[in-house]
């Protein structure tokens, strides 16, 4: 018997728990984790420095990074954003640093810093962790001590007063939860690199650059200047970096987030128009062109005319049909049109997906109109509380999952304890 049982050993669950339980030492906590290690998303997290949370302070500002779940919470933002994320670590002697593109890592890089903050809290202050417990069933009933939740598991039955579920992207507690009455938003992967083979990023796995992507429309389609094209539908500008099987990089995480139900409808098969240098349009880039032919003696090949890696550069000229050898006053203003299409608007075609790093993150879970956001506690379940993936939210990569966990299993914790002040 428990006050609260907490079913998921993740960033949530332990930060909730955490919370409970500095606020009433007296309190019964369990957390029930499923396989042998906890934390195990908080270990890989960030190559395995564990990206703790975004440098973004501001909470209007904030929810723009979440494509599902934006609305909100705006609220719980609010209440407890990544400024208290910042100062949690740092009270229990965590420091943390901010990179250039405001990801916020522990000073030491290693994501066992967390995880050794979190099992050590949790030691400190009682509460159970009981793992290789998978749970098979939960249902509430009524006794002596009132209504209690009744979880039960392989080998145990365990009942509480409280239930907080924070078992992320599991559709076997999804299932359990659509059988007592919620309503689940059947998942999708999000944050997916995308697989492209393509001869102009064939043989230049690692290069980076500042690009805009644009996903193409399968279906609709507009005509500009007598020509058919797809109309595009999203579009991301940022960082691209190019793979052995594709392209990743944040200009292409934030299109697979935003376009996560989109993408998922074409069956991971689609277009995308990649502008190489988005300083530049169309016309005034073949311009620059036309005036360095009046001045550049060189080949076109070996000229830095644009911000771009030299690789790349070389790989767009030879699909514009410029030979090597070709100089500046040999190559026609043909062939300098098409060199501008390939670095204003290249073409590629999609096939496929591939899970970015270890950070799998799905878009789907629990619908958010079922969930009141001042507790985190379901309207449909008495006593059940939600925090992380396991509800229909998600956000782009650079800390923002994890803030969503941290601010869900926060004021989770809170409604908990105030539900037993009531009481």
């Amino acid at each position: 018997m428990f006050d609260v049982v907490i079913v998921g050993g993740g960033a949530a669950g332990f930060f909730a728990a955490i919370h409970i339980a500095e606020a009433r030492p007296q309190l019964k906590i369990a957390i029930l984790e499923r396989g042998k290690q906890v934390l195990t998303k908080v270990k890989v997290s960030g190559g395995g420095r564990c990206n703790v949370t975004h440098a973004e302070l501001n909470p209007a500002d904030l929810v723009s990074n979440y494509p599902r779940g934006e609305k909100e919470l705006l609220g719980p933002f609010h209440t407890y954003a990544s400024g208290d994320t910042i100062g949690f670590f740092e009270k229990r002697g965590i420091a943390l640093k901010i990179e250039e593109d405001g990801r916020m890592f522990p000073t030491t890089d290693s994501s066992q810093t967390i995880i050794d903050c979190f099992t050590s809290e949790a030691d400190r202050l009682g509460v159970h962790i009981i793992r290789i417990c998978t749970v098979t069933g939960f249902m509430n009933i009524s006794s002596d001590e009132g209504d209690l939740w009744e979880i039960s598991t392989a080998k145990k039955t365990y009942r509480s007063k409280k239930l907080l579920l924070t078992t992320g992207s599991n559709p076997k507690i999804w299932d359990l939860l659509s059988g007592l009455g919620h309503t689940i938003v059947p998942p999708v992967p999000s944050l997916f690199t995308f697989n492209i083979q393509d001869e102009r990023i064939k043989n230049i796995p690692g290069i980076s650059t500042h690009a805009e992507v644009a996903v193409l429309d399968k279906i609709k389609s507009r005509r500009n200047n007598g020509r058919v094209g797809h109309s595009e539908i999203l579009s991301s500008e940022g960082p691209l970096l190019i793979t052995h099987w594709g392209m990743s990089g944040p200009a292409i995480l934030k299109l697979s987030a935003w376009g996560a139900r989109i993408l998922a409808s074409y069956e991971y098969e689609f277009r995308i128009k990649v502008n190489w240098v988005p300083d530049y349009h169309a016309d005034g880039l073949l311009e620059l062109f036309m005036k360095v032919k009046q001045v550049e003696k060189k080949t076109v090949i070996r000229t830095k005319v644009l911000d771009i890696p030299k690789r790349l550069w070389a790989n767009l000229v030879r699909a514009s049909g410029i030979d090597d050898a070709l100089t500046w006053p040999e190559v026609s203003k043909n062939q300098l049109q098409d060199l501008t299409a390939q670095l204003t608007e290249s073409l590629f075609f999609v096939n496929g997906k591939s899970t970015f790093k270890e950070e799998f993150v799905t878009a789907g879970g629990l619908d958010l109109k079922e969930v009141n956001f001042k507790t985190f506690e379901s309207k449909v379940l008495p006593n059940v509380y939600f925090a992380g993936e396991i509800l229909n939210i998600d956000a782009i990569t650079g800390g923002f999952n994890f803030q969503n966990a941290w601010t869900g299993g926060f004021l989770a914790a809170q409604g908990i304890v105030n539900s037993f002040d009531r009481t």
